[in-house]
């Protein structure tokens, strides 16, 4: 690993406008301790500034809402690293990078141009809204069944809601989407979350990566052998339609792989960051919970002002500049890494207002966040996301009306990643704590 090309952003490319003085490229922080942050300083850079990623790798951060959307439905950004990122074809980067899975996958949500629309298509496919709907009745079941879980615990003790509720829940369902065997349910969760953590070294990584292609290669296989109704069927009846009839470029094995990593760890590590935020933040401003008991807003309020709020992802990675981009006052040169700092925009001041820090579901712009992407990439899932929210949120709250955190606001931990959005643990008491479940 190369890391000296971490003094490339410090110095103006030649025949590009030079940044802004003392703007030199600041080190996201791995474990993630200053989300909001880290945001405010990425806008207050203007319309990109200069980081460095883990190990040096350097990158620019965008927040303005504007900008991003811009550039998420340009031509001249990409997210496929084998075409666009002279950094990783040149080896400067290579495998042995700590992010380097997020990379070197090979599926739609890494695809450019063409490549990118077939694939969307083939998945989009069996990712239908009516999968979606048909979900409904499951994530209402298993919310109820974790809840009838934490009702049998040991009345007037803390319980974790992350590991007890917005953990399994979104786990259940995205497992139960993909047909994933109970025995495998588990352990594909604690991969995911190590695989998020940006605070992981490389070396685990790669040990974490190889175990789950593992557990993959093996759920692919049994479902070609006895397919059921879910998602890995879904594809695998795709892949084997294509064959039959000699349609060109079929869904390669590797990316129907790279496609189930992508989807098992978005629906799991964002769904358990969005609940586990709604429901901080609706126990931290009492005032906000009180409006949907009385009916002046809706559950979904509530989640759409948590993803502007404190997105599930913190930041977008990673993306490649295809020509230079002259974004006014600066120029992004071709070939360079881009990120987009979804927590920056959610908190943009001249979208949302002087108050954008603060959390308000009469806000009237808490729809306008991109929590889920723009573009030719937005979420395929977000449909799916938002119902185990607003699911997951009006069970919980109608079983312990008196929900309360058990330790103070302040002490809660974040998960270790920039990108990952969400807490180690979420303490509350039921019942306010009185130990009447």
């Amino acid at each position: 690993m190369h890391t000296h090309h971490g003094d490339v952003i410090a110095a103006a490319p030649a025949g590009h406008a030079p940044a802004p003085a003392g703007r030199c490229p600041f080190r996201l922080d791995p474990s993630g301790t200053d989300i909001q942050g880290e945001a405010a300083r990425v806008r207050a850079g203007g319309p990109a500034t200069r980081i460095e990623l883990p190990e040096g790798v350097p990158a620019w951060a965008v927040a303005d809402p504007a900008v991003i959307t811009r550039l998420l439905t340009s031509p001249d950004v990409s997210k496929d690293a084998a075409q666009h990122w002279p950094a990783w074809i040149d080896g400067e980067v290579g495998p042995d990078w700590s992010m380097a899975l997020w990379v070197s996958i090979r599926s739609m949500f890494t695809a450019y141009g063409p490549a990118h629309t077939r694939l969307r298509k083939l998945v989009s496919g069996a990712f239908t809204a009516h999968r979606t709907k048909a979900l409904a009745p499951v994530v209402t079941r298993i919310a109820e069944e974790l809840l009838d879980e934490i009702e049998a615990l040991p009345a007037g003790e803390p319980v974790d809601l992350r590991a007890r509720y917005a953990g399994p829940l979104p786990a259940r369902v995205i497992c139960e989407l993909f047909g994933v065997p109970l025995a495998s349910r588990d352990r594909l969760c604690t991969l995911f979350d190590a695989l998020f953590s940006t605070a992981t070294p490389a070396e685990e990584v790669r040990v974490h990566a190889g175990e789950l292609y593992g557990i993959l290669h093996g759920l692919v296989a049994l479902k070609r052998e006895t397919p059921g109704d879910d998602l890995t069927s879904a594809l695998i009846a795709i892949q084997r339609g294509q064959l039959a009839s000699g349609e060109p470029d079929p869904l390669e094995d590797q990316e129907l792989l790279d496609t189930l990593v992508h989807f098992l760890s978005a629906g799991y590590e964002t769904t358990i960051n969005l609940i586990d935020h709604a429901t901080h933040a609706l126990l931290t401003h009492p005032d906000q919970l009180e409006l949907i008991r009385t009916g002046k807003a809706e559950w979904s309020d509530a989640i759409e002002e948590t993803l502007r709020w404190e997105p599930a992802a913190a930041n977008l990675m990673l993306r490649y500049a295809v020509e230079d981009i002259d974004l006014g006052d600066v120029v992004v040169p071709k070939g360079d890494a881009l990120v987009m700092s979804v927590a920056g925009a959610g908190r943009d001041e001249g979208l949302h207002g002087p108050d954008a820090d603060r959390f308000d579901l009469t806000r009237p712009t808490r729809r306008d966040h991109l929590a889920f992407g723009h573009g030719v990439h937005h979420c395929l899932g977000a449909p799916l996301a938002r119902m185990e929210g607003v699911t997951a949120l009006s069970a919980l709250f109608a079983r312990f009306p008196g929900l309360t955190l058990a330790v103070p606001s302040s002490s809660l931990r974040p998960v270790k990643s920039f990108i990952s959005n969400g807490h180690q643990e979420l303490p509350v008491l039921r019942h306010g704590g009185h130990g009447h479940a």
